[in-house]
């Protein structure tokens, strides 16, 4: 009787990391109590190397000689969704979506379906998580869908790869991919040689066939994607659907694109018919500005190649405890403490007795140094209680030394202010250059923090 070849193998479920025994903490991420058996069946991997070995090797090409063509890219003709993409979906590429439960992930996919399809792109949407009737019930919230749209639930990946291959439609979607298993793989749905399996069948389909796929994932309570970190490697492009569940704005965030700009974003509304785009961020952002209140300024933050206005908050009052209190929301906490710590030097002013809280007004989370300034400013009004004019824009980058040192695409953050009506900027003094002030905006250039605290307040 034959011996069936298989091993035990320990997979980190947080990273990926493969180890022939368990252990407590993983050497690969450092954390504890991750690590899960599952079988591997290595007489396959026998016969795959076998079989690879015992084809004709290729030739390789002098790069010189290689002819770039510009990529087939299919319009979902949702802007916010193609400039995240870089321009379009590119055919044979494979996606990754990633958000938290009920953010909207499987809301976007449906919608950029039914634009395809009424482009006459046939569609076909693979779920193995809802039914046909909940996601015709979804459905029939968005609109209406033409007959190129196909619907699938099915969670074996060797029938759903023949459906692909008798149906051959232009985009894939898979929802999602924890609940996909291939039966080459004794581990259950959603294990770390599952995912990674059956990312790697489609990865041949996308390729092979030149179709384009987006398959879901869900996410950690951390914020990543859950499964293995070569999920993400596998893939051509990583997108981040991010926001407040109970809040009516979301953002798609690209954080990985082998066919465009990564950090680029696209804000979208959650209304009753599904999700509608915002094609003017920095007026929705600053909706509701309070008027005649210390503590407020406007920044100008770039993600991507997409200028933000933002209304920095800060609150600065007077301890009742031992230690001040310090908290921040939408920015780096570190990094505030240590704005504050320059402000207290260089300004001479005592702020170690007074709480402090930074707050980024509309949910968005910047780690971006320019709005570095903002901050100080915002919170310098809030320890004076003095206003800042309503309509003045800060940006620049703070330094150890109180200096206020040069941001990248000045231009374009400053164009955007004007278009928002705002009649004054504070910037750093070397991105001066090239730059003039007009009657409708007047820039004022600084070199450290007292210059602007001169000119503001």
């Amino acid at each position: 009787m034959a011996q069936t070849k298989s091993k035990a193998v320990f997979y980190c479920q947080n990273c990926g990391y493969e180890s022939t025994k368990w252990m407590g903490q993983c050497p690969g991420c450092k954390e504890w109590n991750t690590f899960v058996e599952e079988v591997v069946n290595t007489a396959s991997l026998k016969n795959m190397g076998k079989s690879q070995g015992a084809r004709s090797s290729r030739t390789p090409e002098v790069l010189a000689d290689i002819t770039i063509q510009e990529e087939d890219r299919l319009q979902t003709h949702i802007a916010e969704l193609d400039r995240v993409l870089g321009g379009g979906i590119v055919q044979g590429s494979l996606t990754l979506v990633g958000g938290d439960p009920g953010i909207g992930k499987s809301t976007l996919l449906l919608q950029t379906c039914r634009r395809l399809a009424q482009d006459g792109h046939k569609v076909l949407y693979i779920s193995g998580e809802e039914s046909q009737v909940q996601i015709k019930m979804r459905a029939d919230r968005i609109g209406s869908f033409t007959e190129n749209m196909l619907l699938l639930c099915e969670t074996d990946l060797g029938s759903i790869a023949e459906v692909i291959r008798r149906e051959l439609p232009k985009v894939v979607i898979i929802d999602s991919i924890q609940t996909m298993y291939s039966e080459n793989v004794s581990a259950a749905p959603g294990s770390v040689s599952q995912v990674r399996e059956s990312t790697g069948i489609l990865l041949q389909l996308a390729k092979g066939m030149n179709i384009s796929v987006f398959i879901v994932g869900h996410v950690t309570k951390e914020g990543t994607v859950a499964g293995p970190r070569v999920l993400e490697h596998m893939v051509d492009t990583v997108l981040y659907f991010e926001g407040d569940r109970h809040a009516s704005y979301r953002i798609l965030r690209g954080v990985k694109n082998r066919f465009g700009s990564t950090n680029e974003i696209g804000v979208f509304e959650m209304r009753q018919e599904g999700l509608v785009e915002v094609h003017n961020p920095s007026e929705y952002m600053l909706d509701g500005r309070p008027e005649g209140a210390s503590g407020s300024v406007v920044a100008c933050a770039m993600e991507g190649t997409r200028p933000l206005l933002l209304e920095i908050q800060a609150l600065v009052c007077h301890s009742n405890f031992g230690i001040p209190r310090r908290q921040t929301t939408g920015t780096d906490f570190n990094r505030v403490n240590l704005l504050m710590a320059v402000l207290e030097k260089r300004c001479g002013v005592q702020l170690s007795g007074c709480d402090a809280y930074i707050n980024i007004a509309g949910g968005m989370k910047i780690q971006e140094p320019a709005i570095d300034l903002a901050i100080v400013l915002a919170a310098l009004s809030s320890f004076k209680n003095r206003e800042i004019s309503p309509r003045l824009v800060a940006f620049g980058e703070v330094g150890l030394s109180g200096e206020v040192r040069s941001v990248s695409m000045a231009a374009q953050r400053v164009a955007e202010a004007r278009k928002l009506g705002f009649d004054t900027c504070i910037l750093p003094a070397v991105c001066m250059k090239g730059l003039k002030s007009d009657d409708a905006m007047k820039l004022i250039g600084v070199r450290t923090i007292q210059d602007a605290v001169n000119a503001v307040l």
